[in-house]
C-alpha cells in the first residue's frame, strides 16, 4: 500500500520524541505505532488520552495527506476522540480519509493494542485547500 519512498513524519520533533513509528501509508489511508514508555503514561500507568489523540491525529492526517497532493495542507479543524479502553503496550493507529471537499478533508480511524483491542475511536476534519492554479 506505499505509494511514498519518504517519511512524512521526518522531521518533526514532536513526533520523535513521542516515539511514533510510521508502518503504511497512501491510497487514503495510514498506521502509525507508538509504544507506550512511562513517560508517556498517566498516574494509573496506561497511555495519556492526550498520547492517544496525538496518535491518532497523526494517523488521520497522514491519511488524507497519502493522496492529497494536489491539497495545500492546513491544520486539524476538528478531533473527536472516543476513549474505549486503556491503552498499554505497544499501541497502533489506522487512519482513513473517509471525503475530501473544496477545503477540507474527513477522516476517521481507530487505535488497536497488540491483541486487537479497540482502545479509541476518532473523527477528525483538516483544511486542506486546493492548491491555486499556476498561471
Amino acid at each position: 500500500m506505499t505509494t511514498h519512498l519518504e517519511n512524512p513524519l521526518a522531521g518533526s520533533g514532536f513526533a520523535e520524541n513521542l516515539g511514533l513509528a510510521l508502518i503504511d501509508w497512501g491510497a487514503g489511508q495510514a498506521i502509525v505505532e507508538l509504544a507506550v514508555t512511562p513517560k508517556l503514561g498517566n498516574r494509573l500507568g496506561m497511555a495519556h488520552g492526550g498520547v492517544i489523540a496525538s496518535l491518532l491525529d497523526q494517523a488521520l492526517g497522514l491519511a488524507w495527506r497519502s493522496i492529497g497532493t494536489d491539497r495545500t495542507p492546513g491544520g486539524t479543524i476538528n478531533l473527536n476522540v472516543n476513549f474505549i479502553a486503556p491503552g498499554k503496550g505497544v499501541l497502533r493507529a489506522h487512519g482513513r480519509l473517509i471525503r475530501f471537499t473544496n477545503s477540507s478533508a474527513f477522516c476517521e480511524g481507530m487505535v488497536y493494542d497488540a491483541q486487537k483491542n479497540i482502545i479509541a475511536s476518532a473523527q477528525a476534519v483538516f483544511s486542506a485547500r486546493l492548491k491555486p492554479l499556476s498561471t
